[in-house]
């Protein structure tokens, strides 16, 4: 593993999205849920002075995995990247990582503007920004951040591919157990995944922040954004 990652016992892919870009260390850290945290791994959450989490995964997930807190006083705020009900959406659900991707785009604006807004306020960092294991909905959400903070995109891949080896999926396919207890597999990302996504967004609005702007997002919000997480 990089220097990026953050041994937090109980919690899975936990690491530093800081680094890159204007984006600098210890203010936006990005993970696995919270659901099998341990005490020790809480005394190590507070000790980085985690003030919040954004939490992307649906409020079915929450009332099946809750985060465990173990005293840990953080604001936590459910922002789900998906929607609760596939009838709320115009578009075919995914059916496989190919199209999950995509349909992340169609549907994360509300998600990631309010990701914005609550990190551009002050008193809200340090933060982790995390879903059940922190790879496809945290990686989109990161993503748009990095960008939004100069990252470059190779910049933005590289550490969107670490998740592989924070989950052990650089070693290839892992079996898993869904929040329905459904048996399935999860299996590593590309660079493509991300890239169909990001082209999603930029060929129907030009760029990552005109996306947002499509989704409420003011020139303020951003340029506070910027200035709570840069250097």
């Amino acid at each position: 593993m990089t220097d990026a990652f953050i041994d937090i016992p109980g919690v899975r892919n936990f690491r530093d999205a800081g680094g890159i870009g204007a984006l600098r260390r210890g203010v936006l850290y990005r993970s696995g849920s919270f659901h099998d945290l341990t005490e020790e791994g809480a005394r190590r959450l507070k000790a980085l002075g985690l003030r919040t989490v954004l939490d992307l995964r649906s409020p079915f997930e929450l009332e099946v995995w809750p985060d465990l807190r173990h005293g840990l006083d953080h604001e936590t705020l459910n922002l789900p990247t998906l929607p609760a009900n596939r009838e709320d959406v115009d578009r075919p659900w995914p059916e496989d990582q190919a199209s999950l991707y995509p349909f992340m785009a169609g549907t994360a604006g509300p998600s990631l503007v309010a990701v914005v807004r609550h990190l551009a306020a002050p008193g809200t960092l340090p933060a982790v920004v995390h879903c059940a294991v922190g790879k496809d909905r945290t990686g989109l959400t990161i993503a748009v951040l990095q960008s939004l903070l100069g990252a470059s995109e190779e910049e933005i891949t590289t550490d969107y591919l670490r998740s592989n080896v924070g989950l052990g999926l650089d070693k290839g396919p892992q079996p898993y157990v869904d929040e329905t207890g459904a048996e399935r597999t999860s299996r590593p990302i590309s660079a493509a995944l991300l890239d169909s996504a990001l082209s999603w967004i930029t060929g129907r609005h030009g760029s990552v922040p005109d996306y947002l702007r499509a989704h409420g997002v003011t020139d303020e919000e951003l340029t506070a954004l910027h200035a709570n997480l840069s250097g």
